[in-house]
């Protein structure tokens, strides 16, 4: 609340001048509003919450406690490379000559749909898709092939 200072001072018997009036606003009732608005700007809005993907990785452990046998013509393996270079082969290693992709949808996720299209059309089942990332390949590369 606004208030008024009117106190004159002690000057007895001499020349009367006008009172001097000081004013003070009291902030209590705007810093309580304000602590009210950011409390309640806090407690409604939503706060970004980080995307993370599930990744499986394989145990550490040296002896593979569930493995499967899975054709060599349902799996493709995708080799990543140094300077953005994307390989892939089906089948095993050495047995067919990789082919160089570029990342895109053009490219990789032509090649994978296409794949995938043939192997279940061959076999009726699912393809198995191995990343293998190289020392000097780039972890945006990585993440790019898994999206």
């Amino acid at each position: 609340m606004a208030e008024l200072d009117t106190s004159g001072g002690g000057n007895k018997g001499k020349k009367v001048r006008s009172k001097k009036q000081s004013t003070r606003v009291d902030l209590t009732a705007m810093v309580d509003l304000a602590f009210l608005l950011i409390t309640f700007f806090m407690l409604t809005t939503t706060l970004s919450k980080p995307k993370a993907m599930d990744l499986a990785m394989p145990d550490k452990d040296e002896k593979v406690k569930d493995e499967f046998a899975v054709a060599a013509s349902r799996t493709m393996t995708l080799l990543l490379g140094k300077d953005n270079k994307l390989m892939w082969y089906i089948g095993e290693a050495g047995k067919s000559a990789p082919s160089t992709e570029y990342y895109g949808a053009n490219g990789l996720r032509k090649t994978l749909l296409e794949k995938k299209a043939e192997v279940l059309q061959k076999t009726g089942k699912f393809m198995f898709v191995i990343i293998k990332p190289s020392d000097k390949s780039v972890y945006k590369n990585m993440v790019d092939v898994l999206d």
